[in-house]
């Protein structure tokens, strides 16, 4: 059941439409996230639905009702900010008991609930200490115990971790779903990072230019992109253009120019495709296989190219090979794969190819 709806919503900041006619529908209980480029419109989105901002049209409905006039503090939602924005003259435990001190809860509602949410954050050691005593993995389990101890109906999260450092960033990822997990309530992810979109969501809304591209679970974003927008913006992909020779329920037959046929999955819709239409086939790095030159491969989509360059990253190399029209590839080879011992050089000619169900055919 949805718990929260935003319905035709647009913002406007003078001429320009930071969110344009937006609508969504967001499950009770589930890991939403908002992704995009900076200026794409998530955060103006986050602010109306925090009630920091007003909609110029269209509205906002928490179960089922208009959050239209409604101020910030009478929502039944929290906001998390990337700053943090805890007050430095406050304990640990007097920052997180802070919303329920200003809803005027009873003494012993407040010491029973602020000793709930410190051993869920795992603070209770760290009841006494104050801001800059913290790490900064502390001080966000300290936004997040404030934000969840009056048990939100949402809890909204702009960037939280984009002031961590990678190795912390993915510690608190973790965290970040267990918590979320364990307490069920809905959170609302704001983030320009592909990486933690992925880790954390049930679903995510890819928005550009004030619009939403996509919406959809983070496997079909990935690996069903709607656009080239979407195929561009989310992990790394080649984008091969070409032309469309054949549509059946079967299989796509592709024209790429100075390469020849590829054959692709089949298209959600072939009849709307044409002969003739122009477009771009999308591959993912690690659905490209690389072998030696002559070697044989068992695959329907088989060419020819030449190593132009290679980044050895532990688990994995990546190569970039130039095929016959030009065009430069990228494949993404497990170094742990069994029976793998060939390790290519610039230059060298080789094999590479894909499987006939790999890929996904993208208007443009």
């Amino acid at each position: 059941m949805a718990i929260l709806e935003i319905r035709n919503v647009t913002r406007r900041f003078g001429d320009l439409k930071a969110v344009d006619d937006v609508s969504l529908s967001i499950e009770a209980g589930e890991f939403f996230t908002l992704l995009g480029p900076s200026g794409c419109g998530k955060t103006t989105l986050l602010r109306m639905i925090a009630g920091f901002d007003e909609p110029d049209a269209g509205a906002l409905f928490l179960d089922g009702r208009p959050l239209a006039g409604i101020p910030p503090e009478k929502r039944p939602v929290h906001t998390v900010f990337q700053s943090y924005a805890l007050f430095p003259h406050m304990s640990v435990a007097q920052n997180i008991a802070f919303p329920l001190r200003m809803a005027g809860r009873s003494e012993d509602e407040i010491r029973r609930r602020l000793g709930e949410t410190l051993e869920l954050v795992h603070l209770a050691d760290k009841a006494r200490h104050f801001p800059h005593e913290l790490s900064g993995g502390q001080k966000q389990r300290v936004a997040l115990a404030r934000g969840l101890i009056n048990r939100p109906r949402l809890l909204l999260l702009d960037e939280p971790l984009g002031a961590l450092d990678a190795k912390l960033r993915e510690q608190m990822e973790r965290e970040l779903i267990a918590l979320q997990r364990e307490v069920g309530v809905t959170f609302v992810f704001v983030t320009h990072s592909q990486q933690e979109a992925l880790a954390l969501s049930h679903h995510i809304a890819v928005m550009n230019a004030g619009h939403i591209e996509q919406a959809d679970t983070p496997e079909r974003i990935y690996s069903h992109p709607k656009n080239r927008f979407v195929a561009d913006f989310i992990g790394t992909i080649n984008l091969l253009p070409v032309e469309v020779r054949a549509a059946t329920p079967d299989g796509l037959d592709l024209l790429a120019g100075g390469l020849g046929k590829i054959v692709a999955p089949p298209p959600a819709d072939p009849a709307r495709l044409a002969a003739g239409e122009r477009g771009s086939f999308a591959l993912r790095p690690e659905q490209v296989r690389v072998v030696a030159h002559g070697e044989p491969q068992d695959l329907r989509n088989r060419f020819h190219g030449t190593v132009r360059d290679s980044l050895y990253l532990g688990d994995v190399t990546v190569y970039k090979v130039e095929l016959a029209n030009g065009v430069l590839l990228e494949a993404l080879l497990a170094n742990s794969t069994p029976g793998r011992a060939r390790v290519f050089a610039v230059g060298d000619a080789v094999g590479v190819g894909w499987r006939h169900d790999a890929g996904v055919y993208l208007r443009d």
